[in-house]
């Protein structure tokens, strides 16, 4: 009876187990317990359909934990649209006038045609000295900085 009742309970603990896994990575944000926890539901839906030996199991669990936890870092990794900064680099392409002349490693004033993080005002630096009234591209976005490059004429 209790042989019975353990086989007929076990994809109950793999779907707790994995549940409590993803629980658990709403705390740390590691993307760790997120593979095992997706790893451990997916075997307690095979248990369900297709009964297989505990062996198996752990062995289908291992396999699968390891091939999400690699896809989600190599996924993750991909994502270039975060700078070392932890800035936004989405929306680079976005072209601004000087307002205030930028000399080389100094601040001056960018007036940018459509906002850049909520502003279309920001305070800049470059390079290069850059004249009132020039056209610049962004660069870098550093905190509340942006560090822009004239525009070349094609």
């Amino acid at each position: 009876m209790v042989e019975l009742l353990n086989d007929l309970m076990v994809w109950w603990v793999w779907l707790l187990a994995g549940v409590g896994m993803i629980l658990l990575e709403l705390m740390t944000g590691s993307l760790i317990m997120l593979g095992l926890g997706v790893a451990a539901i997916a075997v307690g839906i095979v248990v369900l359909i297709a009964p297989i030996n505990i062996v198996i199991q752990l062995l289908l669990w291992i396999t699968l934990s390891m091939l999400l936890v690699w896809f989600s870092f190599k996924w993750f990794q991909k994502q270039k649209d975060v700078t070392a900064s932890g800035q936004s680099n989405l929306n680079l392409d976005i072209i601004g006038t000087v307002s205030k002349e930028i000399a080389p490693h100094r601040r001056g004033t960018v007036v940018f045609d459509t906002p850049v993080l909520g502003s279309t005002s920001w305070s800049a630096t470059a390079s290069e000295s850059i004249a009132e009234g020039s056209r610049v591209r962004i660069l870098e976005v550093n905190g509340q900085l942006i560090n822009v490059a004239p525009i070349q004429p094609k």
